[in-house]
């Protein structure tokens, strides 16, 4: 059994006070016993503001920061930041921090969708990224990536028995039900545990953001190979602590057959 936190927090446009959240974030879930702590997409700076100006490398400050509170506590920390990139863009990427590891998972899967286009100030990722802990391979995805199942099922095939999935939500009609429902069918795609971690809804909460960026609308979740939601969040601002049983995913591939009899 995997025990892993999920930090459904809202973050705000300065990297240092985000800090505060990660690490804050981290104490709470290792007194808890967790020994993984995922944050949203974005935890280093919320979407709405200028990316350029905060992103830095994988050894810059900011991340820097993250690896020596995930050292400190000894656990693995993922968290979204933006890294740079070229042409004036910067890469949405997943810090993966901790136990033996410093690396970070570029989005391969961008927003150009109701009406956003992440692609302008965001360069791509190309390559899906899978770390172990424990004798446990994770895979890991970010907001997006959700709607595409090939992707998952990559990650599957690389021997990932559960995904984290950071993410900042954009709202809107039905968008939590889209949300929900593909975190889901994604998990039943892959026979993988999906542990989506979002944004908080900044309303919940009382905080004004640009009304035009995807800043969260909570309710994050875990779903088992099968589907099966075994925990979600509220709206507000909450830390969901769950034990995952990688032996699920296993079961899960063989009742349903979802990789095995794939044909395309």
């Amino acid at each position: 059994m995997a025990r892993i936190a999920l930090c459904q927090v809202n973050s705000g446009d300065d990297p240092e006070a985000n800090l505060k959240l990660v690490r804050e974030g981290v104490e709470a879930a290792v007194a808890d016993g967790a020994r993984i702590v995922v944050f949203p997409e974005a935890a280093m700076a919320r979407f709405g503001r200028p990316l350029e100006p905060v992103a830095e490398p994988l050894d810059g400050p900011w991340a820097s920061a993250v690896a020596a509170v995930a050292a400190e506590h000894d656990v693995v920390v993922v968290a979204g930041m933006f890294t740079p990139a070229d042409a004036g863009r910067v890469r949405n990427t997943l810090l993966i921090t901790g136990g033996g590891h410093h690396r970070g998972y570029d989005k391969i899967h961008l927003y150009d969708a109701f009406g956003f286009a992440e692609s302008d100030t965001v360069a791509p990722g190309t390559a899906p990224m899978t770390f172990e802990l424990d004798g446990v391979v994770y895979g890991v995805a970010t907001c997006y990536d959700v709607r595409f199942p090939e992707l998952f099922r990559a990650l599957a095939d690389d021997g990932a028995d559960v995904v984290l999935l950071p993410a900042s939500w954009g709202a809107g009609e039905g968008k939590r039900e889209q949300w929900e429902v593909l975190a889901r069918a994604r998990a039943l795609d892959s026979g993988c545990w999906v542990l989506a971690c979002g944004q908080a809804d900044p309303a919940a909460t009382g905080v004004t953001v640009n009304p035009k960026a995807p800043t969260g609308i909570g309710y994050s979740l875990v779903a088992d190979g099968f589907g099966r939601v075994v925990a979600q969040a509220g709206a507000a601002p909450e830390t969901l602590l769950v034990d995952v049983d990688p032996a699920i995913s296993a079961q899960a591939r063989t009742a349903t057959g979802a990789l095995a009899n794939r044909r395309l």
